[in-house]
């Protein structure tokens, strides 16, 4: 039987979320790291005549925004923090729908609990120490005086994001004398910079890529291979620039599986070697603003502010407000003229102020995160000892918070905290956690110290199989499968047994 089918008409309810212009102007300055939000502010102040700068008489009482946090475990309260966290609560359910992908992957975020043989893939973040901090701790291990100890630090500082000296030894002179007073001899520098030549990464300080690549040559075992790369640069560099192996091995006299041998080993060679200490380590220290200052004392209490950089207090100005209110009084003797110069007075004040809300909303929401992270994260703050940094996820915090996960994100994405064990990305403060063979819950990061430090203090000679290691990690209480130690291992950046042999 043959059904009719009818067409109708129906009405439906849906609610639907879109972010207003202010709340998009909040979730812009909540992603922008301290310069770039100094860089907008000073944008924005050129533009908005109603915008402008308060001066010293202007400057209201210090807010919240400093915050101490005991030894103790006990949670200091939000209460004082609520009601502007309610006002907050509508941009949250707005942003839960928005720019997820720069979230954790929630297959990260499940098996930080659920997963039972830590067979997935972890969000690694690797070490986030400073170029300039690494290098620094790196001067602890030679002997310099305190007049070649301040040569060092200047040079390190001079140094470029590919970790090259590009400067000459006579300008480097020459900025000593007039920004430190220290009289130094071109001869006295050239000592200080072998000496950092000799800091790990090989090739660091180096003044040109044939020096860089020297340095790197220099570091290996002396063999036959060593020799005949370090010919290839030194007597055949402009060959080599141009990719000219044929005039190298008629150069050298070698045949030619000898010159693809040796093309292959010089490949593995790093012409940046900065950027191998990884993102934030690859590029000079002052090109890197916290957003964050963390302060430790002796007595474990922990104590943060916001670095507020260059940004200014900002008011919207007396004149265009009192101009607004005049003309709303007089709204029906205004001439046209008049009222469009209302309308527009009205809009720089109502964006001056809606820019200026916009503002205290981005410092009070990192405020509450970085108070979180730190209550989370106590045990390394007074420390900083990285096994004690505890599992931390977006949602951890944002369960802290009462902020959006997407909220969380933000505010991890490319802000750094100075603390007192070196500058960090918020994200190198977040870990995933894994479960043991024995059912214990862990930190990977606790659990990738623990494997280093086996692999650090192995016999050389004689280096430990993943089986090996497997049965001393055990030993020491961190009882996981031999294809965790593999993967942990391989994302450390540590070769196989057989590569580790010396």
């Amino acid at each position: 039987m043959a059904q009719n089918l009818i067409q109708t008409q129906a009405q439906k309810q849906v609610q639907t979320q879109r972010l207003t212009q202010q709340q998009m102007l909040v979730v812009h300055l909540l992603e922008m790291p301290l310069t770039e939000l100094e860089h907008s502010v000073a944008a924005e102040i050129d533009d908005n005549p109603a915008l402008e700068v308060a001066g010293p008489d202007d400057v209201q009482p210090a807010d919240d925004m400093h915050e101490s946090v005991s030894g103790s475990d006990e949670d200091d309260d939000f209460d004082t923090v609520n009601e502007r966290e309610e006002r907050e609560s509508a941009l949250d359910q707005a942003l839960s729908g928005i720019g997820m992908d720069d979230e954790m992957p929630e297959a990260a975020q499940y098996v930080a609990s659920n997963n039972q043989n830590a067979d997935y893939e972890e969000i690694t973040y690797g070490d986030q120490v400073s170029f300039y901090d690494r290098l620094k701790e790196q001067m602890v291990d030679v002997e310099l005086t305190p007049r070649e100890h301040e040569i060092m630090e200047y040079l390190i500082g001079s140094l470029d994001g590919d970790g090259l000296l590009r400067k000459d030894i006579a300008t480097l002179s020459d900025e000593l004398a007039i920004y430190h007073n220290i009289d130094a001899s071109e001869h006295e520098i050239e000592h200080v910079l072998h000496v950092l030549q000799t800091f790990d990464p090989a090739g660091i300080g180096a003044r040109n890529l044939r020096e860089c690549l020297l340095l790197q040559i220099r570091r290996r075992d002396k063999s036959e291979m060593r020799s005949m790369m370090e010919r290839v640069i030194t007597e055949c560099f402009d060959e080599f620039m141009n990719k000219r192996w044929d005039k190298i091995a008629s150069q050298l006299g070698i045949d030619t599986d000898t010159v693809k041998t040796v093309h292959n080993e010089l490949l593995k060679l790093n012409p940046k070697p900065g950027s191998s200490l990884g993102e934030t380590e690859g590029r000079n220290i002052q090109q890197i603003t916290p957003d964050f200052i963390v302060d430790t004392a002796d007595d474990g209490t922990v104590s943060f502010y916001i670095n507020s950089g260059n940004v200014p207090d900002l008011y919207v100005s007396d004149s265009f407000t009192d101009m607004v209110k005049s003309y709303q009084k007089n709204k029906s003797k205004m001439s046209r003229s008049e009222k469009e110069a209302l309308l527009y007075a009205k809009e720089k004040v109502e964006r001056a102020q809606g820019f200026i809300d916009a503002i205290k909303q981005r410092r009070h929401t990192l405020y509450v995160t970085m108070k979180a992270i730190i209550d989370i994260q106590k045990a390394y703050f007074q420390d900083g000892d990285e096994s004690d940094l505890k599992p931390m996820i977006l949602k951890d915090v944002a369960d802290k918070t009462g902020l959006d996960i997407s909220t969380i994100s933000r505010v991890s994405n490319m802000k750094y905290a100075q603390t007192r064990w070196g500058t960090f990305k918020l994200r190198h403060f977040f870990s995933d956690s894994v479960k043991t063979e024995s059912g214990e819950e862990m930190s990977t990061r606790k659990i990738k110290a623990a494997l280093k430090d086996i692999i650090d203090n192995e016999d050389k000679r004689r280096p430990l199989s993943d089986d090996a290691i497997k049965d001393k990690m055990n030993e020491s209480g961190y009882p996981v499968a031999r294809r965790t130690i593999a993967k942990y291992r391989e994302q450390l950046g540590i070769p196989v047994a057989r590569l580790r042999k010396k």
